[in-house]
């Protein structure tokens, strides 16, 4: 069922956000702020864009989505569990021994994963097939594929989006996480990445710019981006690493840590103020 009330979409990257400080509390490990920058985007695909039904997994006319920053799992098993794949319960169990939530995706072990990313820079280049098999399918499903900005540092990316040009793949729409940190910190300072709008389209895409945080304007970005015949789409999402959780928010050192049971506690807290989450 596709959801286009704001508030209810607001509150579902809410308590997405919840689950991934959950998961990764419980393991004491994992990446907490890259997954909480892209809580508002997966909230848009998966409950008001994607044509995907929890008790169809496996339906082939289903969208595809890809987490091309693998390590960002957090907030997609939280996604999906809101979704109805699993259990929300189950999010305890992320990267325990045993446990089909590993620390990066596993489409063989987690239902509604659709591609097994984790190696940075190589989703994009899946995305592309798959966009490529629907078309020569004439099966009309759309393939969306999460990146991030210091991902896109990968020649591999690049390689993919030229692919992705030459075969006008329009089913085909990444989405930039563009918080501008990486574990190393700025972006811009690690590898001088400026300009990236004018990049993608130079490759052949449509580029779209738009706030990652403004559920209305994600709406309309992946909207424009349906419409868009004849080449591929990226939208460029400004976000903050770390949104909702005010001492994580800019702060690249929350790129791969856990918090303790005191910073938990205040995350959870800050949280729960801004939704309808008992």
């Amino acid at each position: 069922m596709k959801i286009t009330k704001i508030e209810t979409l607001e509150n579902i990257a809410n308590e997405i956000r919840i689950g991934i400080i959950n998961e990764v509390y419980s393991a004491q490990s994992g990446h907490p702020g890259g997954s909480l920058s892209c809580s508002d985007i997966l909230a848009v695909l998966y409950f008001n864009q994607m044509n995907i039904d929890p008790k169809k997994p496996n339906a082939s006319e289903r969208d595809r989505f890809v987490l091309s920053k693998g390590h960002c799992a957090p907030a997609l098993y939280a996604t999906l569990a809101k979704k109805g794949y699993f259990s929300m319960d189950d999010l305890i169990n992320f990267r325990k021994l045993g446990s089909n939530l590993q620390g990066h995706p596993d489409m063989n072990k987690v239902l509604g994963v659709d591609m097994t990313t984790g190696s940075l820079g190589q989703g994009l280049s899946c995305a592309v097939g798959m966009a490529i098999a629907s078309k020569m399918d004439n099966a009309g499903r759309r393939v969306y594929c999460l990146v991030g900005d210091g991902e896109i540092e990968e020649g591999q990316i690049w390689e993919a989006a030229m692919a992705a040009s030459k075969n006008k793949l329009d089913n085909l729409c990444v989405i930039l996480d563009y918080n501008g940190l990486q574990i190393d910190g700025k972006v811009e300072d690690v590898a001088g990445l400026v300009d990236i709008k004018e990049k993608f389209e130079s490759f052949g895409f449509n580029a779209i710019e738009t706030d990652g945080h403004s559920i209305p304007n994600l709406i309309h970005a992946f909207d424009s981006a349906k419409q868009k015949k004849g080449m591929p789409s990226i939208i460029i999402a400004h976000t903050i690493k770390g949104k909702g959780v005010s001492f994580m928010e800019n702060e690249a050192s929350w790129h791969g840590k856990a918090p303790n049971e005191e910073q938990y506690n205040n995350a959870i807290s800050q949280l729960k103020q801004k939704s309808f989450v008992n």
